[in-house]
């Protein structure tokens, strides 16, 4: 049973619009920052949440704001420009919200007659181009991502959108996750989903790894596989996918996108969201594709109900497929994020907190070579070293069960979530350790570094501070899995103290220095770290 936490500090500073800093502030070093350090902490995440009397229902809504940590000899500055989206211009221009988002329904212009604005309920929700989840590299250029078919090219120096591109001009999908998979020679894998009259699709994506010319962008992209959703206008919602070697895992987990609700919300006055619903009714499955032949494997490999948003790691040993995820029993959480919750304060505040599910690290093992002959009921894993099982049931589904890759007293920092790893030395590896924010709030108030071999935790926690997603980055040529930093943007709602890029070393998990500046930061999602 998970403890209740009570008298939660208020956060909604940390959720409110702030001021872009274009031009670049010098930051104030405390403790030292590696000389070998040098590159640019790029992250993303909401930034504006209203224009004119229009406010935005939900954090996911918020208008992308780019951040820049550049990092050189010992020396850090900062800078922030919002994302010149069309979306961001548009409704600008007209300060008030034009296109819908995930939890936000736009209303039809007032200066158009009572007639015109009957007839646009009955158009399809343009998709939105604020692309505020991830910073993602195809080809060599960074892209600003979201799940639409929009991604937005951008000069990571600048901070500038170069260009807008779009998935469907390049192949059948009506969008991508913002959490592309990549091989050692730069060939990135993804997943989009298609609709169509025989139902929804799921597409695993292929982008070569070079160039053509100048001016390529997502050309030479194809769709290696499509599988077909359970339910035709019921497809699964997902954030993102495992990937291995030679395989991509893809979770079809029972938080389910109503076409139909989707198609009609802005006539029945909804929000896109409204659309999504979790049904714990459902068994979550995973499907495994060769991604070098494109072929669906035959095995069904289910669960029980859980819901995934960031997957850890995965990898292939003695046959298998192992993958490692952040998981969640109830898919209902997508709802906490209401900005109304979020910003919260007291009791209202506590009552938000304990009725939102935890995420936990779990590791899946799916046998790969499951012939007619196997026996059912027994244990097919063959790995001495997990505890997770998958047993072969009399109607051919084989039924999987996880195991725990934290020690308990995880829970005594609310879970676990935006896992990272040493992505360029054991991605598709096994490995030995992950890191993340714990949420003993709404949003990540510690960092955890998880030992997934002996199931050890070491914790960095600051009172009154909210660190984001941390971010590996390695010390050249160090051959130990956790030989390198941490990198994370420390934010606290207290106008009194600044914020920090923190760096801690990665190994004992202590701090070796901060970078403050006084400038208001909103908490965000996503980021990456670029080299110089």
């Amino acid at each position: 049973m998970l403890r209740k936490r009570e008298k939660l500090p208020c956060i909604a500073p940390l959720l409110t619009t702030v001021e872009a800093t274009p031009q670049i502030i010098s930051a104030e070093v405390r403790g030292h920052i590696p000389k070998w350090l040098n590159g640019s902490l790029l992250r993303t995440g909401p930034g504006k949440f209203e224009f004119g009397k229009d406010k935005y229902n939900h954090w996911f809504d918020g208008m992308a704001l780019l951040h820049q940590f550049r990092i050189e000899k010992g020396t850090v500055t900062y800078r922030s420009k919002f994302l010149q989206s069309d979306v961001y211009k548009a409704n600008s221009a007209q300060s008030r919200i034009v296109v819908s988002e995930f939890g936000t329904l736009a209303l039809p212009d007032p200066c158009r007659s009572i007639f015109e604005r009957f007839l646009s309920n009955f158009e399809l929700p343009a998709q939105t181009d604020n692309t505020s989840v991830n910073y993602v590299r195809y080809k060599g250029d960074y892209y600003i991502s979201t799940e639409t078919n929009f991604m937005n090219k951008v000069d990571i120096g600048t901070l500038e959108k170069t260009e807008k591109v779009d998935w469907s001009k390049f192949i059948a999908v009506n969008g991508a996750t913002a959490h592309p998979h990549y091989d050692p020679d730069g060939t990135a894998y993804n997943m989009g989903n298609s609709y169509g009259l025989l139902g929804s699709c799921y597409n695993v994506i292929r982008i070569p790894p070079e160039k053509v010319n100048h001016e390529d962008t997502l050309h030479g992209a194809e769709v290696v596989c499509s599988i077909a959703s359970a339910e035709r206008m019921k497809p699964s919602y997902y954030h993102s996918f495992g990937m291995t070697k030679n395989y991509i895992i893809f979770i079809e987990q029972p938080l389910k996108m109503n076409l139909w609700k989707i198609v009609t919300s802005k006539i029945r006055g909804k929000a896109i969201s409204d659309g999504i619903n979790w049904d714990p009714h459902s068994n979550t499955r995973f499907h495994v594709v060769d991604k070098h032949t494109g072929q669906l494997l035959p095995g069904m490999y289910y669960s029980k109900p859980f819901v995934t948003f960031h997957q850890i790691n995965a990898f292939e040993d003695q046959g298998c497929v192992v993958i490692d995820l952040c998981c969640q029993d109830d898919g209902s959480s997508l709802e906490v994020y209401q900005l109304q919750n979020l910003r919260k304060a007291g009791e209202g505040l506590d009552q938000v907190y304990n009725s939102a599910a935890r995420s936990f690290p779990r590791r899946f093992v799916l046998p790969l070579h499951v012939g007619l002959n196997v026996p059912k009921g027994e244990n097919l894993s063959p790995l001495s070293y997990s505890s997770a099982s998958a047993v072969k049931q009399d109607d051919g589904k084989i039924w999987c069960s996880y195991e725990n890759l934290h020690p308990e007293n995880i829970e005594e920092e609310g879970g676990i979530e935006f896992p990272q790893i040493n992505y360029s030395q054991v991605s598709s590896k096994k490995y030995r350790f992950f890191y993340g924010c714990g949420f003993r709030h709404l949003v990540g108030d510690s960092l955890v570094k998880v030992d997934v071999v002996n199931k050890t935790l070491m914790v960095w926690r600051e009172d009154g501070f909210y660190p984001s997603e941390p971010v590996f980055v390695p010390v050249p040529g160090a051959s130990e899995e956790d030989g390198g930093v941490i990198l994370s943007v420390v934010i606290t709602p207290d106008q009194n103290k600044n914020n920090f890029l923190l760096v801690l070393d990665a190994k004992n998990f202590e701090e070796l220095g901060r970078a403050e500046v006084p400038v208001h930061m909103p908490y965000g999602f996503h980021g990456t770290f670029v080299p110089i």
